[in-house]
């Protein structure tokens, strides 16, 4: 962490403003998820208050910020509500890939023969679907047994960004494990774990992160789009901005603008700030884009010559 704050400060330009606009973003998105009980004025499911329900379709006002809509939820408790949803969801799909495809695409790639050719035709047959379809396939075969929650969308996700860490990691290690380092190993009699957990691992993962932050920004798209078809998380288990920008398609034809206007806003800019993120990553951490920042160079007074003190 401490080198790559390093890294971050000695980079000039473009990349660096990048990184900290996403990663700003990023954190009041991350408050309102750690702290939606306290600033969220009710929960994501309440519709009423001391008994009496809430108005239905309330312009925004002092009382309710963003509004109420059809189903006389709080929108701005909802969008509160729905960035611990969506920071869940990403933070667990990007893990899980990240848990099964990093080792699967390190072993792919050091052993090679037939282990190779099997996991290369498995990550390219599920990569040539359309991320957006392969969420929805792995969406109802999951809804039986996990049901309509965080966890069955997580792993939903999860199907479709395997073979991208995958892809990188084995790709990287193919390259890498002719090395001049790795040779030593193996001549020192080192086994092929050790060599791949010692050795190799910290070569090839360098790349993960930009491609986590990249992919978390995929996600939520995902995500949303799940939720808009109704087949992400259901409203009675968490709020998802996807589900209630569905549930506004009639209210804005008629003219009611607001239901569908701050969901998607906090989609718009959540995927903004990831993407960013993921953009200065890559410029702040690859050396080959990085733009270093140039320290000034002082040279020490010159030391007055014999003759010019005896002059």
């Amino acid at each position: 962490m401490r080198q790559f704050l390093h890294q971050m400060w000695n980079t000039k330009g473009m990349a660096r403003w990048i990184l900290i606009v996403g990663v700003a973003i990023t954190l009041v998105f991350v408050v309102f998820a750690v702290l939606a009980p306290w600033v969220a004025p009710y929960d994501f499911n309440q519709t009423k208050l001391d008994g009496v329900k809430l108005p239905k379709l309330a312009h925004p006002s002092g009382s309710y910020w963003m509004g109420t809509n059809d189903q006389f939820y709080d929108i701005y408790s909802r969008v509160v509500w729905g960035s611990r949803t969506a920071l869940e969801v990403i933070l667990l799909s990007v893990v899980f890939s990240g848990v099964v495809g990093l080792p699967l695409g390190l072993v792919s790639g050091f052993v090679g023969g037939w282990t190779d050719r099997i996991l290369v035709f498995l990550m390219d047959a599920m990569y040539s679907f359309p991320s957006l379809l392969l969420a929805i396939v792995f969406s109802f075969l999951l809804r039986g047994p996990l049901g309509g929650g965080i966890v069955a969308a997580s792993l939903s996700l999860t199907a479709i960004y395997i073979p991208q860490y995958y892809r990188v990691v084995r790709n990287t290690t193919v390259s890498a494990r002719e090395a001049t380092y790795v040779e030593a190993a193996r001549a020192l009699g080192a086994k092929p774990f050790t060599i791949m957990r010692k050795y190799l691992f910290g070569n090839v993962v360098q790349s993960v992160p930009v491609i986590g932050t990249l992919n978390a920004a995929d996600a939520l798209g995902t995500l949303a789009a799940l939720g808009f078809l109704g087949l992400g998380i259901q409203p009675n288990e968490a709020s998802e901005w996807g589900y209630d920008l569905s549930r506004a398609l009639d209210d804005a034809q008629a003219g009611t603008w607001w239901p569908a206007l701050f969901p998607g806003l906090a989609i718009i800019l959540l995927i903004t700030a990831l993407t960013l993120v993921g953009e200065g990553l890559n410029e702040t951490i690859n050396p080959a884009l990085r733009r270093r920042r140039l320290r000034p160079v002082v040279f020490p007074p010159r030391a007055a010559q014999p003759e010019e003190t005896t002059r």
